[in-house]
């Protein structure tokens, strides 16, 4: 995966290849809510949700400064346990994502408002196997549904934003049922807490935070819900 190879000598060439190329600040917007969201059950403390789209990074960096949600972890998605490993997961050929896995409070968030944030600004959903310099099936936009009444309002919702023609193209995001999740290594949990001055974090993902509190600032919160150290499932 080249990002980890980003350095800050390539800064500079960086802003030369993307000048001209639409910001994320230009491109990011606050999408119309799902026409349908799930009731949670008055008795439901927790709830996860998984999603893909590009470097883990980012999306994790997101929900993490989303109120309600108490946990937001990088790992991989769509393969097997053997292949569960960065390296491996990088050639592209595991049939792993990127993703990272949510735990929430149903009863301050809804799983409908998570898919409005994470279409809105967590990342690009209508670019196919890739986001901003990163290419291959590892970075796709994908809804890792945990159960089929998750599969059907992601299913929905894609085709709500579809038909209102709410983005210049078509979503690229899939919607993949009961895949397991494994947790990524611990070098890469917090990533962007950790490193906001790395310039990949600080090019591709500091403006998803901005425009998570410019576009959604009733569910924003300044202080991230970290991951702690050493965990492992």
């Amino acid at each position: 995966m080249k990002h980890l190879a980003f350095t800050a000598s390539m800064l500079a060439a960086a802003a030369l290849v993307w000048h001209g190329l639409p910001s994320f600040a230009e491109t990011a917007h606050r999408v119309p809510a799902p026409a349908a969201d799930l009731v949670a059950p008055t008795t439901a403390q927790t709830e996860t949700a998984i999603f893909a789209g590009g470097c883990f990074w980012g999306v994790q960096g997101v929900f993490q400064h989303v109120k309600g949600v108490s946990d937001a972890v990088s790992g991989y998605a769509g393969g097997e346990a053997k292949t569960a490993r960065y390296n491996e997961v990088g050639s592209g050929r595991t049939g792993h994502a990127e993703s990272v896995r949510i735990t929430y409070d149903p009863q301050k968030i809804s799983y409908g408002k998570l898919l409005q944030i994470y279409f809105s600004v967590a990342h690009d959903p209508t670019e196919l196997n890739r986001q901003g310099p990163d290419s291959g099936t590892q970075y796709r936009s994908t809804v890792f549904a945990e159960n089929a009444d998750q599969a059907r309002i992601a299913k929905g919702y894609i085709a709500q934003l579809n038909q209102a023609k709410t983005f210049s193209r078509p979503l690229a995001t899939t919607v993949e049922l009961s895949k397991p999740f494994y947790v990524a290594e611990d070098y890469h949990q917090n990533y962007l807490t950790r490193h906001p001055s790395q310039p990949y974090i600080a090019i591709n993902d500091l403006p998803k935070i901005d425009e998570l509190q410019k576009l959604f600032p009733e569910v924003y919160q300044a202080t991230p819900s970290l991951v702690r150290s050493g965990r492992s499932s």
